[in-house]
C-alpha cells in the first residue's frame, strides 16, 4: 500500500511525496506554508486521483515523460517523477490512481 510522506523543508514549509507500495516516489506535491495546507493538498490528491481528466500528460525539454495532477480548479497539486517512456508515465498515473485514495499519511521527522 502507498503512503504520503509529509516533509518539513529547511525554511519551515511543508511538502508531501506519494510513494507506491514498493517505496518508489510517484507524485510530489507543491510546497505549503502550513502543515494543515499540506494535509489539504493530500486530501485534494485523494479526491482527484481517480479522475482521468485531472491528469495532464507532458514531455520535458530533455525528452522525458511526466504528468501533472490538477484539482478541479485546474491548479496543479502534484507532479510525477520523470519517465523514460510514455508507457512508463501511464503506469505512473495508474499507480497514483491505485495508491492515493487509501494511502496512509506519515510525517517524516526533520534531521
Amino acid at each position: 500500500m502507498g503512503k504520503f510522506i509529509i516533509k518539513t523543508t529547511k525554511n519551515g514549509e511543508f511538502h508531501f511525496v506519494l510513494k507506491a507500495g514498493n517505496g518508489e516516489p510517484i507524485l510530489s506535491g507543491e510546497t505549503y506554508s502550513s502543515k494543515s495546507g499540506c494535509k489539504n493538498g493530500i486530501e485534494s490528491v485523494r479526491k482527484n486521483a481517480p479522475i482521468d481528466e485531472r491528469y495532464e500528460k507532458k514531455t520535458s525539454s530533455n525528452g522525458k515523460y511526466y504528468f501533472v495532477l490538477k484539482a478541479g480548479n485546474h491548479e496543479p497539486i502534484g507532479t510525477s517523477e520523470m519517465y523514460e517512456s510514455s508507457s512508463g508515465r501511464d503506469k505512473g498515473i495508474d499507480s497514483v490512481k491505485r495508491n492515493a485514495p487509501e494511502a496512509e499519511v506519515v510525517e517524516e521527522q526533520p534531521a
